[in-house]
């Protein structure tokens, strides 16, 4: 049987894939995840009793482990989504970002690149390895600078963009030393579904329900380009059937708004369901460290080589993810256990308004 494997696959974005990929294909898909505090297996527990779902815990750091899976699994590809992610722990404890980034990359290409050098021509032709980056690595735009290309220099801000900056360094020289059929995907901020209530769009929807502040970082005038998680998932699709190895692909959602619109927004549709004035609950706190003013997404290059084009708008997106939440407090409370309470009073308690 046919097989794909993912890492990360119990967080937000490699659950969602997941859930897609069993909906819309036949084939096997092997999960590795470490399951650390914004890994949750209770997000696939409707494929507890399906075979095409196959979920090992383990760490990317673990050679051992990826080359055991490797030969037992046989996978076509490799999806690598496993990554610490959020740019204020990177500022608290940048440590685990180097070592799971930049050290969990490496070692799982180094295995990928001794499994696929012992396939078969065939095999070795159909390979792939799907690295999911960020556009993070690019840095930050001024308000009228022309969007991210795939061709933007690598100028990352914070300890995470440049762990990321690092592996995707990492991804493209196995390419070019080694031959390795790689792929890179950088996308713009997600929202969806499944997301773990440290990101702005969750954090928003969730302190306003529990009648808590909603925190904005400074004057909130900070630009994101927001693309549905969905969307993500099927461009990600595409590039793996469709992508050319050794190239880069930009996803965008061609969303770009300030993260203040974003929380207003988020506190009208919330009101037209509650009947509250939410927008009373927004506080301005102290900016983060080195926090970028832009990102912007140029994602002309997938749709015109690979026909990929994102079918939420913004306003269609967060309607479907605020009524997700609605819809499903036990998870969140079950999100919120004691680390996470711990981060938010680490994040935010002390920070002046």
């Amino acid at each position: 049987m046919s097989t794909i494997l993912i890492t990360g696959g119990a967080g937000f974005i490699g659950t969602n894939f997941i859930l897609d990929w069993v909906k819309n294909t036949d084939e096997n898909i092997v999960n590795l995840d470490k399951l650390t505090y914004a890994g949750n297996l209770h997000n696939l527990v409707s494929l507890t009793n399906n075979p095409q779902h196959i979920f090992v815990q383990g760490d990317i750091c673990d050679s051992e482990r990826i080359s055991t899976l490797l030969e037992r699994y046989q996978p076509r590809a490799i999806i690598h989504m496993a990554a610490e992610s959020h740019v204020d722990r990177s500022i608290h404890g940048p440590e685990y970002f180097i070592q799971t980034n930049i050290t969990g990359t490496f070692r799982l290409l180094e295995a990928a690149r001794h499994y696929w050098g012992d396939l078969s021509v065939s095999r070795k032709e159909n390979f792939r390895f799907l690295h999911v980056s960020t556009d993070e690595v690019f840095g930050t735009l001024t308000k009228d600078a022309p969007a991210f290309t795939e061709n933007h220099c690598f100028q990352p801000n914070s300890p995470y963009s440049a762990s990321k900056a690092s592996s995707d360094c990492l991804v493209r020289a196995y390419h070019h030393t080694y031959g390795l059929p790689v792929l890179t995907t950088h996308c713009s901020n997600n929202y969806g579904a499944y997301q773990f209530p440290e990101k702005l769009i969750p954090l928003m929807i969730v302190n306003a329900l529990a009648g808590k502040p909603l925190p904005v970082y400074g004057d909130g005038q900070q630009i994101r380009d927001w693309l549905y998680v969905n969307d993500h998932c099927q461009a990600i699709r595409v590039v793996l059937e469709k992508g050319q190895p050794g190239e880069t692909y930009n996803i965008g959602g061609w969303n770009e708004k300030s993260n203040l619109e974003i929380i207003h927004t988020i506190c009208d549709v919330l009101q037209q369901f509650q009947q509250k004035d939410y927008r009373a609950l927004i506080t301005h706190v102290a900016d983060r460290p080195g926090h970028d003013r832009r990102y912007a997404i140029n994602a002309h290059k997938i749709e015109r080589e690979l026909g990929w084009r994102p079918l939420e708008t913004f306003e269609t997106g967060i309607r479907k993810t605020i009524q997700w939440y609605l819809e499903n407090h036990d998870w969140v409370a079950e999100v919120q256990s004691g680390d996470y309470r711990k981060w938010v009073e680490i994040n935010y308690t002390g920070r002046s308004q």
